[in-house]
């Protein structure tokens, strides 16, 4: 099977692939019209990328049946593209979850301490104590958390050490396990603005999210609050948060609402002038330690595709089967039944939404095929079932 890695990984995951029966080819400069003409050339089953985007034009350019996105969000990825075209699309959740909160961590005892102003001013030949010695500590300070997965939990593990009482809001958090965890159970994300002293956000980016940080948010924060984000640009409304920068907040951020595609270009991001941003390179998840990590998963969702057929942390299929009916169909294990089924199921304009098929153990087992269907079959196509050969037993649910 080949895989083509339009990305950087390690290259000892280049070599586990290769170790794993892929043929691999990898080349991280492929972008835009290059990929295209690079998967219509090599003609891969699987292809792996990070930040890599992956538009229709170069999931229509080849036989490609997974792309797998090496982290956790997969916003650079055609997603509906991917499932009109019948393409998996995997992410590699939580592995960088501890390097994004250790960056996050990193901006907030900055804006605490006003460390990269103070690193200016040593370099430039300028010593400023008294004016860098007016920080409040983060001890006894609110940590609001905006999303609760990997990385939220990993950002409120760390507050523990820091003295900081957690005030959190996710769509899955609940009081009682708020109560659990040590946490105060916010209502909404402006319920936890309101109780803050410093917010960090770590949600995907998806329409509903998109934004979601507005002027509204804003407004509900402290006035001597701080402001982290170091999940998608996107998430954040820029002008309403150049206006609140205005009005006096700082704010650490790693992710940007107008940011460069490649490693190397310009910024031009306008918050990233403000004084009272601290900025870095989107680069939360890049330590040595979770890009193996991420690569390591990527390769254990590969090599699953390859050797079962399964796709782990698969992103785009249906999270319920939208099929009303089912069938179960006990029957020999012999060549020729199933197809026999569906065919009938054809003739009768009965469409096959899903279907697994088992076997029982021991020799001449027989199988047992469950398939959901758009519609109840009625008593007619029912007998029909049970009268083809082979077939033991029809049952309608």
């Amino acid at each position: 099977m080949k895989v083509l890695v339009a990305d950087k990984l390690p290259e000892e995951a280049l070599a586990a692939l290769g170790e794993a029966g892929f043929q691999v080819t990898a080349d991280a400069a492929l972008k835009e019209g290059a990929l295209v003409a690079k998967v219509s050339e090599l003609e891969p089953e699987v292809l792996i990328v990070r930040s890599t985007k992956v538009p229709r034009e170069v999931l229509e350019a080849g036989p490609i049946a997974l792309v797998i996105r090496a982290g956790a969000g997969v916003n650079n990825v055609d997603c509906g593209a991917a499932s009109q075209l019948g393409i998996y699309v995997a992410n590699c959740p939580g592995k960088n979850a501890i390097a994004v909160a250790e960056l996050t961590w990193g901006l907030i005892l900055s804006l605490d301490r006003k460390i990269p102003d103070a690193v200016q001013d040593i370099r430039g030949g300028r010593w400023r104590k008294k004016h860098y010695g007016k920080a409040r500590g983060l001890f006894g300070q609110t940590l609001g958390l905006i999303g609760l997965g990997a990385i939220g939990r990993e950002v409120a593990l760390r507050a523990k050490a820091f003295g900081m009482p957690v005030v959190a809001w996710s769509r899955s958090l609940t009081p009682e396990r708020a109560e659990a965890e040590g946490w105060t159970f916010a209502s909404s994300p402006h319920d936890v603005a309101r109780q803050a002293d410093v917010v960090s956000v770590h949600v995907a980016l998806t329409d509903e999210t998109r934004g979601m940080i507005d002027a509204s948010f804003f407004a509900a924060m402290k006035s001597d609050a701080c402001f982290v984000n170091t999940s998608r640009g996107g998430v954040v409304d820029g002008d309403a948060l150049s206006a609140a920068l205005s009005g006096g907040l700082w704010a650490g951020l790693d992710v940007w609402n107008v940011q460069p595609s490649s490693g190397e270009e310009p910024f031009v991001d306008p918050l990233g002038n403000s004084p009272q941003v601290y900025g870095t390179h989107h680069g939360g998840a890049s330590t040595a330690q979770a890009q193996s990590a991420v690569a390591l998963e990527a390769i254990r969702v590969a090599v699953s595709f390859k050797d079962t057929g399964a796709v782990p942390n698969c992103v785009n299929l249906t999270a319920s089967s939208p099929a009303p009916a089912s069938l179960v169909v006990r029957h020999l294990d012999r060549v020729g039944v199933l197809a026999a089924v569906l065919s009938a199921l054809k003739e009768a304009k009965v469409n096959v939404q899903e279907m697994q098929n088992v076997l029982f153990s021991g020799p001449g087992a027989a199988a047992c095929a469950t398939i959901r269907v758009s519609k109840a079959p009625d008593a007619q196509l029912l007998e029909r079932l049970a009268s083809l050969e082979h077939v033991l037993d029809v049952q309608a649910k």
